[in-house]
């Protein structure tokens, strides 16, 4: 069987995603993971922070993963959610145009889960603090998507994202999950909470989307890959369509 490789980009200080992704990916055969950093530490709305995401650095990025010839290219951040979905759409036609790979994101994979599955009132977790997280809430809102509950931890040192424990993540997951969203999103790829998903789902009946999860999610889709036997990782992959 041919070799598929995803292509995965990842903030400088994020511990979390790659072994999370590596984890997913290693239960589809013939599948592998490759990643590709960019200077990522702070996460806020002062102007060093913002500028982070400037797209020609995270292209200098996406261009070595083209290096390896990567089937599909991946921006395992959520930016996006704060600075405007658009820049996503607008970032994936660049690396495309590029390097002829295929990309997507965090975001964007979010929003078509919940486009599909039409969430229209949601539960969301982030580590962000107010200013960061009140932007998100009012991007998901333009999109017709209510926040009817929130839960965030206040740090701006990416890093320290990384070290919060996944038993603090389902308190967090827990509590917005009393207001019955439709669906509830783990915004972060550097949270470790994919792992706890399928459990919190059982327990709430309430669809979880990781963030790390979802462009792993969008991966396999766009390379016509069945992850039905993924049984640790939550709905998303049992409901996948390829």
């Amino acid at each position: 069987m041919e070799r598929k490789f995803i292509g995965v980009l990842t903030p400088s200080s994020n511990t979390a995603l790659e072994p999370l992704t590596s984890a997913i990916v290693a239960d589809v055969p013939h599948v592998s993971a490759h990643f590709s950093r960019f200077p990522v530490t702070e996460i806020s709305m002062r102007e060093q922070s913002v500028n982070q995401f400037d797209p020609a650095v995270i292209l200098e990025a996406a261009q070595l993963l083209a290096d390896a010839h990567v089937d599909v290219i991946c921006w395992s951040g959520t930016s996006a959610g704060w600075l405007g979905i658009e820049r996503d759409e607008t970032l994936c036609r660049q690396i495309t145009e590029r390097t002829g790979i295929p990309a997507t994101t965090a975001v964007l994979a979010l929003h078509e889960l919940m486009q599909r599955n039409q969430v229209r009132n949601l539960g969301l977790v982030t580590p962000y603090i107010a200013e960061v997280q009140d932007l998100i809430i009012d991007n998901y809102r333009k999109a017709g998507i209510n926040c009817i509950a929130q839960a965030h931890l206040g740090l701006t040192v990416n890093h320290e994202f990384g070290c919060v424990q996944p038993e603090t993540l389902a308190t967090m997951i827990r509590q917005v999950a009393e207001k019955q969203p439709d669906a509830i999103t783990v915004l972060c790829t550097n949270l470790r909470a994919a792992h706890i998903v399928k459990e919190l789902e059982a327990e709430l009946d309430i669809p979880i989307y990781d963030s790390v999860a979802a462009v792993v999610w969008k991966a396999f889709e766009m390379l016509k890959i069945n992850p039905h036997n993924l049984k640790g990782w939550g709905r998303m992959f049992c409901e996948a369509q390829v």
